[in-house]
């Protein structure tokens, strides 16, 4: 009878040290098992995904320049390097604004400004001048597109020619107004100082 309750008791007690050490095997795989899964890189969500795309993009392409000149009745006049598609207030902006005897209304402010454009800002007196006589006023016009008048240019517009300066410009005025205006392009060569040379440089941009 003694022997049968010592064998349950051992049998018990076997069973009990099974569990515990079962148990302590089980505890220590599980940590294991979470310290694996905690070194793992985590995965990836669609933002990143998609933030990992855009870096992959090609870089932006940068914008394109044209150069623009400006004359006549504005402070700074001169050539302006723009960006591609920039209007006519830009430049004007650039050249530092209009002077008072600007006739700021001859020109289309809106106007998209092209690589080589040759904008032509005249006085009030030009403006009008040329509006009574049924000329139309300069505005915005594109590089080589327009030909100054010796005949009706006013000295704003004159100074735009190569080698022509203030003191060649009221030349040209003084002779038309003593001899009746040019008959011929070539007569500009009468203007001292304005010989073959200068003549051949500037051929292609006047007119009478």
């Amino acid at each position: 009878m003694n022997y049968h309750r010592i064998k349950i008791a051992a049998i018990a007690i076997c069973v009990i040290i099974c569990s515990i050490c079962y148990g302590l095997n089980r505890n220590h795989i599980y940590r294991e098992e979470k310290a694996f899964v905690s070194i793992q890189e985590p995965p990836v969500t669609s933002a990143e995904e998609t933030t990992a795309s855009v870096s992959q993009e090609a870089p932006e392409v940068p914008s394109r320049i044209c150069y623009v000149h400006i004359c006549g009745e504005v402070v700074s006049p001169g050539v302006y390097e723009l960006e591609e598609g920039s209007r006519v207030f830009q430049a004007v902006k650039e050249a530092g604004g209009f002077t008072e005897n600007a006739a700021a209304d001859t020109l289309n402010m809106a106007e998209q400004v092209k690589d080589g454009m040759k904008i032509q800002v005249p006085d009030q007196e030009e403006a009008k001048r040329l509006h009574d006589q049924g000329t139309s006023v300069l505005g915005n016009l594109p590089e080589g597109s327009h030909k100054v008048n010796l005949n009706t240019a006013g000295k704003e517009e004159l100074m735009t020619l190569r080698g022509v300066g203030e003191a060649k410009a009221d030349d040209i005025i003084r002779y038309r107004e003593s001899h009746g205006g040019f008959q011929k392009i070539e007569d500009i060569m009468k203007i001292s100082g304005i010989k073959e040379a200068a003549f051949q440089k500037i051929k292609d941009d006047i007119t009478v």
